[in-house]
């Protein structure tokens, strides 16, 4: 490794390409944080040479870059860019927008030494000339837009080719627009520069010009990190990898895999890992108080049901690592790659729910129960070799699980520990589904346990479940199951396709006091419901009113009396008597759920009990329980 302070026009001036390998992250560089500051410097310098001050260089940075070999006599050398392709591409647009600057102000003697900053000479000794004569050559993501912007050759070409960005009146759109970088880069340089040339009406143009090119070309210096052939670049990267802008630990995976591409890197990329780029997993993912890209959390999950270790988010790169190192058959890039890919169909129908894989429904079972511990379990069993049918048996366990916990009261502090365990434990007897549900069912305490029957029940019939011990998306899940589960062979619509335009309603509403008399029409006042409620948690012995109002109050959130129904016709009957309910139920609702309270006379605590009873013989098959 050697090290050389270099001017912007030395870096350049040379036969070469400075390529940004795929494995690196798109250009990220923005107005704000590092084009304005930038511009600062530079017109800082180009003023001290207008006072005839003797300028001092301005340290930009540095550049690791990655020699690579040339095997015959036509091509222009090439540099790998380990670390500062934010810093030299920029530059590339600076000089890019001097151009502009140039020809508008009619200063073309300067034109030629800029442009060889910027494009290869001897274009038919060139082996690929549409890429070889530029002096950098950026990653996939950035390719397109990056030619467009730097090949046109002014202003107008720009509003031609980027049409999209560009309002009548010729100006870059504000409001509503997404400008490609390498546009907004260029128009801001541009700007900067016209406006700071224009500000200064006593200087002869020739000599602002010079001056700002001399700025730009000779007083910005650059620590160039040339690496040898015994240099580790990995190792570079790795302790040079945060200047700039935020680093994922997966882009270290993406350049650890890609450091062992060799020559096959272009296409392991196009097949393999291009579709790691898709807006699907850089969409942010919160888990508790962490805040992670969907790759992430997908590379996390796949090597845990890879390995059955349990792998911390904050150090996702160091545990990658020990698992392909840790496997003869993950050494290479493409075992890599295969191994991601092939978790990675099972893990989108697992995050989406998409598709009718057995780990695609239960992802949309799930979704609601922060079942993300159970992920790296999930992961493991689709992408085994079992049945669809035993793995439908797993994750139903799995379900019912969550399920019985959740409506039992019991914490789920313990799932992480609960689930690494059962996935250890399928590693050392096989994925088998009786033996899954044995291990489940096995487990003891209140932090771990799988309900039984009569516990499940116990809690069904009285738990305060809304409000209370579920919230309104767990809630409308559980009804979306029972619903289906309900629907006999000759019911009309077999599948219920969305609930969520409906409503959760307390049938006797929480606010009953007005409408629903007690027992023999005693009319009850909302003070005597709050009275007999604070006295049921504090007195001994309560008067009979009290105890009929304490009874009924404690009827409202139980399951029993709780259901679907549309917004609308909830809104509408919110706390009306049963009649009325009743009757907007017979006009308006086609659920199953509901038909119990269509057929009922009348609805009290004995009618609530019933149908409690009635939902749990349902719900005991939907989430059936440890033998």
């Amino acid at each position: 490794m050697h090290s050389t302070t270099v001017t912007v026009q030395q870096i350049y001036q040379d036969r070469r390409q400075y390529r940004v390998p795929f494995y690196q992250r798109a250009y990220v560089w923005n107005r704000e944080e590092q084009w304005g500051p930038l511009w600062e410097d530079i017109r800082d310098k180009a003023e001290a040479r207008i006072q005839d001050n003797k300028p001092v260089p301005h340290f930009m940075g540095a550049v690791v870059l990655e020699p690579q070999k040339k095997l015959g006599l036509l091509g222009v050398e090439r540099h790998h860019i380990i670390d500062g392709q934010q810093r030299l591409t920029t530059m590339q647009y600076v000089l890019t927008a001097l151009c502009h600057v140039l020809r508008e102000a009619g200063q073309t003697a300067l034109l030629s030494v800029v442009d060889a900053c910027l494009n290869n000479p001897n274009p038919e000794t060139m082996e690929d000339r549409e890429v070889e004569r530029f002096k950098l050559w950026p990653t996939f993501r950035d390719r397109q837009q990056f030619v467009s912007a730097m090949t046109a050759a002014n202003y107008e070409q720009l509003q031609e080719r980027f049409a999209d960005s560009f309002t009548r009146q010729g100006t870059l759109r504000k409001i509503g627009a997404d400008h490609p970088p390498a546009l907004e880069a260029i128009c801001y340089f541009r700007e900067a520069m016209q406006e700071w040339a224009k500000s200064d009406r006593e200087t002869p143009p020739a000599q602002l010009m010079a001056a700002l090119a001399s700025a730009i070309l000779t007083d910005l210096s650059i620590v160039c990190i040339s690496l040898g052939e015994e240099d580790d670049a990995q190792v570079i990267f790795e302790t040079l990898n945060g200047r700039g802008a935020e680093l994922h630990a997966t882009d270290l995976i993406r350049n650890f895999i890609f450091m062992r591409a060799g020559t096959d890197a272009d296409q392991l990329y196009n097949n393999l890992w291009s579709q790691f780029e898709a807006p699907l997993w850089s969409e942010p993912q919160k888990r508790g108080r962490l805040n992670k890209p969907r790759l992430e959390w997908f590379v996390q999950t796949a090597v845990q049901a890879q390995t059955g270790e349990e792998i911390d988010i904050g150090r996702l790169y160091a545990g990658y690592r020990r698992c392909v190192d840790g496997e003869l058959t993950l050494h290479s890039a493409d075992a890599q790659l295969n191994f991601l890919n092939r978790y990675a169909e099972h893990y989108k129908g697992l995050a989406t729910g998409v598709g009718t894989a057995p780990i695609a429904e239960f992802g949309r079972r799930i979704a609601v129960w922060d079942g993300s511990a159970t992920h790296a379990l999930a992961l493991n069993v689709a992408a085994g070799s079992l049945p669809d049918a035993d793995q439908r048996a797993i994750f139903d366990a799995i379900e019912s699980y969550l399920v019985r916990r959740t409506v039992c009261g019991l914490s789920r502090k313990n799932y992480n520990k609960v689930f690494a365990l059962q996935l250890k434990k399928l590693f050392e007897s096989g994925a088998d589904a009786r033996a899954f549900k044995d291990f489940l069912g096995g487990l003891t305490g209140e932090a771990s346990r799988w309900p039984r029957d009569d516990e499940f029940r116990k809690h069904w019939l009285s738990a305060e479940i809304y409000p209370g011990r579920l919230d309104a998306a767990k809630l409308r899940a559980m009804f979306h199951r029972l619903e289906i589960a309900m629907r006999s062979a000759r019911t009309e619509e077999k599948v219920v396709l969305s609930l969520d335009d409906m409503d959760i309603d307390h049938i006797l509403p929480q606010s009953w006091a007005e409408y629903w008399p007690l027992a023999n029409s005693m009319a009850v006042s909302q003070q005597e419901v709050s009275d007999a409620v604070l006295l049921s948690y504090t007195a001994t012995q309560l008067s009979e009113k009290s105890q009929l109002i304490a009874n009924r109050q404690a009827s409202v959130p139980v399951f029993g009396n709780l259901t679907m129904v549309h917004y609308g016709v909830n809104r509408s009957v919110k706390n009306r008597e049963f009649q009325v309910k009743r009757d907007a139920f017979f006009e308006h609702s086609n659920l199953q759920l509901n038909k119990a309270l269509m057929a009922a006379a009348t609805w009290d605590e004995a009618t609530i009990a019933s149908r409690s009873e009635l939902l749990f013989s349902h719900a005991v098959k939907v989430w059936g329980g440890p033998a």
